[in-house]
């Protein structure tokens, strides 16, 4: 049996940054999992150059819990470590390298726990899934929902382990990001109402958005921080020299929204604003002019009931009531969307995830490895 300090250990040496494959690490998963007598199933991309891994032990029937975490890291490009980033190493009880937080430490802890699981006499089915480019916008375990979705047999709950510090977790925002590309018509600058300036066009775009993020701040929940859905634009680009008018502009913007908010519905606000305000004038002077949305990335958000059977596992699990949120998304959402209520609590703090020099408390682990146990114990019931 591995610890899930062994297995964290093993874990980091494998490079998932979200522009790489995970399959090395999948199949170390994989072979862990079917010498301990677990039977897995690998859901690819298109490519299959990446997969989602989901297992299930304990008793065929309907319900029971699902453990959930995603495989890939963010980048260490540009950030200064002082220990190498994909070796775990140990210091003053804290284990640093990429992915010790987010989330790997989750993933090695319940890995741990199987054989566990598989000593007591489970009265409801234990399910086990690892997702790929969470980090990119919960792509891969949309695929892996799919799967699901044909079964007639699903989980009641689902436990997302991202980093909370074991704190229980109920809710997160929603986010959508958006690029708009204008096309104008260039001319020379001393003829510039000749011409469809597309970065004055993209500039009227941003203000109006910026419009829609100050009447949706007056609509707070404090449950959140912000206690709004916040609207920002990101990236801009455009033109080619001062004196000639621009013919193309791009920006990217992205709304994180609260659960109840629809993101999709202050694009298509700013769409409708595009087409019937601007693009007429810009094709007045020319008729191939035209402002085009495209999304890039999004997922739901997720608000799970505090009265619900989810909430009341995940205060069992943590001897704790004290629900919250988190301003990061998660792929709770989806799970939530496809009819799996969904609570987030996993070991380490995001404080640290994202950063050089990225780490996990060992005591965070400890806790996390005796949170499993309980829930072992509750499913024994």
């Amino acid at each position: 049996m591995f610890t899930s300090r062994q297995l964290l250990e093993k874990l980091v040496a494998f490079d998932t940054t979200s522009r790489e494959s995970n399959l090395a690490l999948i199949d170390f998963v994989w072979r862990y999992l079917s010498d301990l007598g677990v039977s897995c199933e690998l859901i690819h991309n298109a490519e299959r150059s990446k997969a989602n891994l989901y297992a299930r032990l304990g008793p065929a029937s309907d319900g029971g819990v699902m453990l959930s975490g995603h495989s890939d890291v963010v980048p260490v490009d540009g950030q200064n470590w002082s220990v190498p980033p994909f070796v775990l190493t140990e210091r003053d009880g804290k284990l640093y390298g990429r992915g010790t937080t987010d989330m790997k430490g989750y993933i090695a802890c319940m890995l741990a726990a199987v054989p566990h699981f598989l000593a007591q006499p489970l009265t409801q089915p234990l399910h086990l899934a690892i997702s790929y480019d969470e980090e990119v916008g919960c792509l891969g375990v949309r695929t892996l929902l799919d799967a699901l979705a044909q079964r007639p047999e699903k989980p009641a709950i689902c436990l997302i382990g991202e980093p909370t510090e074991l704190q229980p977790v109920l809710g997160h925002k929603g986010k959508l990001g958006v690029r708009c590309e204008v096309k104008g018509a260039a001319c020379h600058s001393a003829y510039a109402p000749q011409g469809v300036n597309a970065i004055e066009y993209a500039a009227r775009l941003i203000q109006q958005l910026t419009a829609i993020g100050e009447r949706k701040a007056q609509h707070q929940d404090s449950r959140f921080d912000p206690p709004f859905t916040t609207v920002q634009t990101g990236i801009i680009s455009g033109g080619r020299a001062l004196n000639i008018v621009p013919a193309e502009c791009a920006f990217d913007f992205e709304v994180r929204t609260l659960p109840q908010d629809d993101a999709q519905a202050i694009a298509d606000e700013l769409d409708a604003f595009a087409q019937t305000e601007l693009v007429p004038r810009m094709q007045a002077i020319a008729a191939d002019s035209a402002i085009r949305f495209y999304p890039i990335s999004g997922y739901p958000g997720l608000l799970t009931d505090a009265q619900s059977e989810a909430a009341r596992l995940i205060a069992y699990l943590t001897q704790s009531s004290d629900f919250s949120t988190v301003a990061f998304g998660t792929e709770g959402g989806l799970f939530h969307q496809a009819g799996i209520p969904s609570v987030i609590c996993g070991p380490g703090s995001m404080a640290q995830g994202h950063k050089p020099d990225e780490f996990i408390s060992i005591a965070q682990l400890d806790a996390c490895d005796a949170m499993l146990q309980r829930l072992a114990a509750w499913m024994s019931q």
